[in-house]
């Protein structure tokens, strides 16, 4: 499918947004790209870097997001908090996609209201999960040896030197404020945990057990159903990674623990690691690179108007290779939990 019209990208010029135009580009190299950004030199870099990308200033507090009227795209992109759904209602009233990263399982009522009222407008994909979606994933490439699967557990290590820029460490903020709670589902029913319940250690790739706790986090409910797996539970950790103990850049560490029956009824488990050696934010883009790849159906047939998550879009496997091609691997973890 060929584009004339440029994907706009708000945040732009921060770690998601500049990552994921950074793919973009390597990936369709024709594709035009806007990097939108409240510093119109540092935008300019940014897309000067890229090429054939042009920059711009955006005011997310106006519904015209303060760009010109004969400015048209192809798609939307809100690589940062989105909080006036300015973003979101721009691409609805053009009828465009749009993709979000930051609005987290506790703030997407909005977008999906919104993305109910004009569900004939364009396809809107909620990709608030871990690091855009690929950590789910990567756990259903897992799951793809399993007949059936009774539990998924996640155990992440997010390193504290890795929260990301200002609007990262914002969304953290924003998330821990609005629940200390975490969302699990147990025996099939989805269950809030709180206390005691909701504790629980993460182990590192090296071992090292770091003190976390269950989450409400979009992935729950992702692999639940796309899986029909009656317990799963998404455990998070911040301290030092693995990479960092051993003198290099913060690592990124998700544990995938699954268990189930393989076909035939003989029960099987599987325990890896998805590493990156840099640390989340190549993971991060990865997943918006493929989901805007999707929504403008430069891979795959195009998708329909409404809400969509990323496992709905995505291949497993071709996430996967993706993932790899940044220098992500799995690595198997000894059966210790």
């Amino acid at each position: 499918m060929g584009q004339s019209e440029s994907v706009l990208i708000l945040g732009g010029t921060g770690q998601a947004g500049a990552g994921a135009a950074a793919f973009l580009r390597q990936w369709h190299p024709a594709l035009p790209l806007t990097i939108a950004g409240r510093d119109l030199e540092r935008a300019q870099r940014v897309a000067d870097e890229l090429g054939a990308a042009t920059a711009v200033t955006t005011d997310l507090l106006r519904a015209d997001l303060g760009l010109p009227a004969d400015h048209h795209y192809s798609a939307v992109v809100a690589a940062l908090w989105d909080d006036h759904l300015h973003g979101l209602r721009y691409a609805q009233h053009r009828g465009l996609p749009y993709l979000s990263i930051s609005s987290g399982l506790t703030d997407i009522a909005p977008e999906v209201v919104a993305g109910a009222q004009r569900a004939g407008a364009a396809p809107i994909l909620v990709a608030s999960h871990y690091c855009a979606g690929t950590v789910v994933l990567a756990a259903l490439h897992s799951a793809r040896q399993f007949d059936r699967i009774d539990t998924i557990r996640i155990g992440a290590v997010l390193d504290e030197l890795d929260t990301g820029g200002p609007a990262g460490r914002a969304d953290l903020q924003r998330w821990s404020t609005a629940t200390s709670a975490g969302l699990v589902r147990r025996d099939g029913v989805f269950t809030w945990i709180n206390g005691p319940d909701a504790q629980t250690d993460v182990r590192s790739t090296d071992g090292t057990v770091l003190p976390g706790q269950s989450i409400a986090i979009l992935d729950v409910p992702s692999l639940a159903l796309a899986t029909d797996a009656p317990n799963v539970r998404f455990d998070f950790a911040v301290g030092e990674s693995a990479g960092r103990r051993r003198g290099e850049p913060a690592s990124f560490e998700v544990r995938l623990d699954l268990e189930g029956a393989h076909r035939g009824g003989a029960p099987i488990s599987t325990s890896s690691y998805l590493v990156h050696p840099t640390g989340q934010r190549p993971l991060t883009a990865v997943g918006i690179a493929l989901g805007i790849e999707r929504l403008l159906a430069l891979r795959g047939d195009a998708v329909t108007p409404g809400i969509h998550t990323p496992e709905a879009l995505i291949d497993p496997a071709y996430a996967v290779e993706r993932m790899a091609e940044t220098g992500a691997v799995f690595i198997d973890a000894p059966g210790d939990s």
